[in-house]
């Protein structure tokens, strides 16, 4: 069986216009004056570069209580986040940033936020920390 000689004719991707193909926004250059981004809607506090109104206000009013629970979980513990005031998709967001601050895993149940393990202290300092200042410890 005779063996097929290599040829040098593989696939080339070069081109001879390089100046276009390494920006791939040339083709717009071409096109004369675009229309400007619209100014954004959203207003920033200048302090902390946070979006107006979404300050701590609500958060420090709000009656959050970090308890341990054992009940109905084989003797494990979980902490839990209740009394949170809010939309859901908001209390997703906290509920995620809390299992990644403690770097355990945990769910969001009937309103409630169930962190994994005995981790009231850490909630209670990240908590603390994001403006949650009426949260408080509960149960012992």
């Amino acid at each position: 069986m005779a063996k097929k000689k290599k040829s040098g004719k593989g696939l080339s991707f070069s081109t001879g216009d390089a100046g276009a193909a390494d920006n791939p926004f040339a083709a717009l250059s071409g096109l004369g004056d675009l229309p400007q981004a619209p100014a954004s809607s959203v207003k920033l506090d200048e302090d902390t570069g946070a979006a107006a109104g979404a300050g701590s206000d609500g958060r420090a009013k709000m009656p959050l209580r970090v308890s341990i629970d054992r009940k109905y979980r084989r003797g494990k513990e979980v902490t839990l986040v209740t009394g949170y005031a809010g939309p859901e998709s908001d209390l997703q967001d906290l509920a995620k940033l809390l299992k990644k601050r403690c770097g355990v895993g945990g769910s969001v149940k009937d309103g409630e936020i169930v962190v994994q393990g005995n981790k009231r202290d850490r909630v209670m300092e990240i908590l603390a920390a994001e403006g949650y200042a009426s949260a408080k410890k509960s149960g012992g």
